[in-house]
């Protein structure tokens, strides 16, 4: 996956959630843009968000390890480690 992608799917208006899925196997929800964050060659998601908006954490995804981008339905909400 590219920055460009990323950059595409993060402005897209209405924002569309879809989920990152890793090599790993490991997922992460992007629910709303400002829970995603570009780097060159990353994307850091926030994470366990309260209800202020504000992730607890974030986890650090290089590019090169996402194997796929899911659309998420707005009815679902979890962050999965596999």
């Amino acid at each position: 996956m590219t920055v460009q992608t990323f950059r595409e799917l993060l402005s897209q208006r209405p924002f569309k959630p879809f989920r990152l899925v890793m090599s790993s196997g490991q997922t992460y929800d992007i629910r709303h843009p400002e829970m995603a964050w570009l780097t060159r060659t990353s994307i850091l998601v926030g994470i366990d968000d309260s209800e202020d908006g504000v992730p607890a954490e974030f986890k650090i995804c290089s590019l090169l390890h996402v194997t796929a981008i899911e659309p998420l339905s707005t009815s679902s909400k979890h962050v999965t480690e596999a």
